[in-house]
């Protein structure tokens, strides 16, 4: 825990950065699905890649709700930042994937099941940014009640990104490179 940022300065600066992140990355994203895709590359192998890292977070998030539940708030710390860093790499192959490959079209039999999960998947990941980042925010500056109550919204939902990203992955995987 930190005491520098107790300092309501501090807190106001990194509340900003997590406004700009919560809107820069989810524009970023969008772009790639404009633009052509890089020729020369191939980041195809990643899609395994950043869907296990979905799964990995999932697991960890479980972990660390039973660790927080148990009072071990060093091993819930210590997983949630972990998980931090997970979705920080799984977006960082995302992006590497998508800037070099083409969209790989669905072409299942379940499409009214995968297109709706995909939705909701999409929105919710990026409605997770800023109440994961809030989240971590308040626990980092020890105010652990307002920490306690962005966690009651956000840890499901981030939850659910990790899960449905994995499910998402394993309904479109068959259609890679077809």
């Amino acid at each position: 825990m930190s005491t520098e940022l107790k300092d309501p300065n501090r807190v106001a600066k990194a509340k900003k950065l997590i406004y700009a992140v919560s809107i820069v990355v989810p524009i970023v994203v969008a772009v790639l699905f404009s633009i052509p895709p890089i020729e020369g590359l191939d980041f195809s192998f990643l899609p395994p890649i950043y869907a296990t890292l979905n799964g990995a977070t999932a697991v960890l998030l479980i972990f660390a709700l039973v660790a927080i539940k148990q009072k071990n708030m060093r091993l819930h710390a210590l997983l949630m930042q972990t998980s931090l860093v997970l979705s920080l790499v799984f977006l960082l192959c995302y992006i590497a994937y998508h800037i070099t490959s083409l969209p790989t079209p669905y072409g299942g039999e379940f499409g009214m099941i995968y297109y709706p999960l995909l939705i909701a998947h999409i929105f919710l990941s990026v409605a997770v940014i800023p109440l994961v980042l809030l989240s971590y925010l308040w626990a980092w500056a020890g105010d652990f009640n307002r920490h306690k109550k962005w966690t009651r919204f956000s840890f499901p939902i981030w939850l659910f990104v990790a899960v449905s990203g994995v499910v998402v992955y394993m309904m479109i995987s068959p259609y890679y490179g077809a």
